[in-house]
């Protein structure tokens, strides 16, 4: 986090650019089908790493020292509460712990503890917000318990919201150069995509390419080492892709017609 995306638009990569557009493959999607979405289709996601000190002590005198194991454990509890009662609950926000660590002995009080989680949020205005939240609510949870919050909030990536006639223009060439019936509806991601940096530059749209096998019978998802997508969405990629950008350069009507060199049939 958070990615690659704005170094590329520094480096003046997206100079002259009218649109752009992005495909991720999707294992829950047939190859030969393609998940299109108008408005937000990734979540924003953020890391946050808050870092608990005290003077540490024995578990037989927690009240002459600050029980930072139980501190920690009012943070992993309290604060996805306070969030969820502090912004708006359609912006979709959730706080997902994924590391915590604090001590090494039974009967020793901890002097450090670590807890590090994602912040994930479907609503840009509520995602400007909520590192002053995080950081002021850690403390609030906190200082009751006598130990030290640090709080690191490192912003990753904001929504990918995919703009309507960008969306309409890949779902028109997925159907001329796919694909009659290739358009299903694109299901809504708590994930995170730095391609949503180029859409605070310029009109855009992400979809889904199908890469699941219809005769899978096995459930597979991303980032596992069971992934196996079937690699004849490979084409169909490219082809969407061209087919994009003749519908983008006809002003979105179909050009189906009078392009021979691109097959207007599935051809899995």
């Amino acid at each position: 986090m958070p990615g690659g995306a704005l170094d590329v638009v520094r480096a003046g990569g997206l100079d002259g650019v009218e649109r752009i557009f992005a495909l991720h493959c999707d294992p829950r999607t047939d190859v030969g089908r393609v998940g299109v979405r108008v408005g937000a289709i990734t979540a924003a996601s953020d890391l946050v790493r808050v870092r608990l000190s005290g003077p540490g002590g024995h578990t037989a005198r927690p009240h002459l020292t600050a029980d930072l194991a139980y501190a920690l454990g009012r943070v992993l509890t309290e604060l996805p509460a306070v969030l969820d009662r502090r912004t708006d609950p359609r912006a979709g926000l959730t706080l997902v712990w994924g590391h915590v660590a604090a001590g090494g002995a039974a009967n020793a009080v901890p002097k450090t503890g670590l807890a590090e989680g994602t912040l994930r949020c479907l609503d840009a205005a509520t995602w400007e917000r909520l590192p002053d939240l995080v950081t002021d609510t850690v403390a609030s949870v906190a200082a009751p318990y006598g130990v030290a919050a640090d709080v690191e909030y490192v912003r990753g990536v904001p929504p990918v919201v995919n703009d309507r006639s960008s969306s309409q223009l890949m779902a028109a060439a997925a159907r001329a150069y796919l694909d009659p019936h290739a358009v299903v509806d694109a299901e809504l991601s708590m994930g995170g995509e730095d391609f949503a940096w180029y859409l605070d530059e310029v009109p855009g749209a992400l979809a889904r390419l199908g890469v699941r096998d219809p005769d899978d019978e096995v459930a597979r998802d991303l980032h596992q080492g069971s992934f196996a997508p079937d690699e004849r969405a490979i084409a169909l990629g490219v082809r969407l892709f061209v087919g994009t950008v003749l519908e983008v350069a006809d002003h979105g009507r179909p050009r189906g017609a009078g392009h021979d060199w691109i097959s207007t049939s599935r051809q899995l």
